[in-house]
């Protein structure tokens, strides 16, 4: 416990990134990313499945540069309240998405040295962590740039009190086959502290969301759990305890960005609902 509440302070230095937002959050969403496809391109070769980093390399950085195409992150370029550039950044990520697969599928066909897993992980690492990183940058670029927060707020948040609950009272394993560890109490706590906190950050900060905030909170915390339990899910099948070894009691980016990767589209998402049907 004593070395991933220390790992966990050392990580402090990444709220002055979401304070700052901007090009600051957009590189830091990138350096996950990039550093997230290394480490999961690793866990797939541990299986003797070959994806492309390169591949996902290349597909990684195109996603990130539409943020230039688009007009930048300091003008709002794809505020959801602008629909037409709005429009014009989803056109764009789903031309990626497209070409993303694409190649990934291309990949596969020489058949001779490679095998359609091979294909498959290439487009399932692409799809998963640059992708769904990307979620955060998206959110970022929106009138709602505070809604960044909760993104990390349900993430951590989920993931601190379902340790500690879970810790205290846990029973009832939820998921014995994925992580022994993980309780169906520390699960229920975890996403009591996710809302909570959530509904208070609103309540201080933007007082008239505060509500939203709690649902958020309460979604973005079972999306944070899922994301955790998915990574698991990797990594069992792998044959891996952790991604990498970059953070101590933590292990790599993956490991503690998992849930992190998950809540942001859920978040990005409900912000564009909400724009839509309630007009805000």
């Amino acid at each position: 416990m004593k070395t991933r509440i220390i790992s966990g302070l050392v990580m402090a230095p990444l709220l002055v990134v979401l304070y700052l937002g901007g090009w600051w959050l957009w590189a830091a969403a990138l350096i996950i990313a990039v550093m997230g496809i290394h480490e999961f391109c690793n866990g797939w070769e541990n299986l003797d499945v070959h994806p492309s980093k390169m591949i996902c390399y290349v597909m990684t950085s195109l996603l990130f540069a539409t943020t230039f195409i688009t007009g930048g992150l300091s003008a709002h370029a794809s505020s959801i309240s602008s629909v037409p550039a709005f429009y014009h950044n989803m056109m764009l990520i789903t031309i990626w998405l497209f070409v993303s697969v694409a190649a990934g599928c291309i990949y596969g066909w020489k058949i001779n040295e490679r095998g359609p897993y091979d294909a498959i992980a290439t487009v399932t690492s692409m799809v998963y962590i640059p992708f769904f990183t990307y979620h955060m940058v998206l959110i970022d670029m929106t009138d709602y740039k505070l809604f960044i927060w909760i993104v990390v707020i349900a993430a951590f948040g989920s993931d601190i009190f379902a340790y500690f609950t879970g810790y205290f009272l846990g029973k009832h394993k939820m998921a014995p086959n994925l992580s022994p560890k993980k309780t169906i109490e520390g699960a229920v706590g975890g996403l009591v502290g996710s809302s909570l906190f959530s509904w208070l950050f609103g309540f201080i900060f933007m007082r008239e969301m505060a509500l939203v905030c709690l649902v958020l909170g309460l979604v973005g915390g079972a999306a944070g759990m899922a994301g955790d339990l998915t990574a698991s899910m990797f990594k069992r099948k792998m044959g891996i305890k952790d991604y990498g070894t970059l953070i101590p009691g933590h292990g790599g980016i993956m490991d503690r960005f998992d849930s992190v990767i998950f809540v942001a589209p859920v978040v990005y998402y409900a912000i564009c609902a909400l724009t839509g049907i309630l007009n805000i």
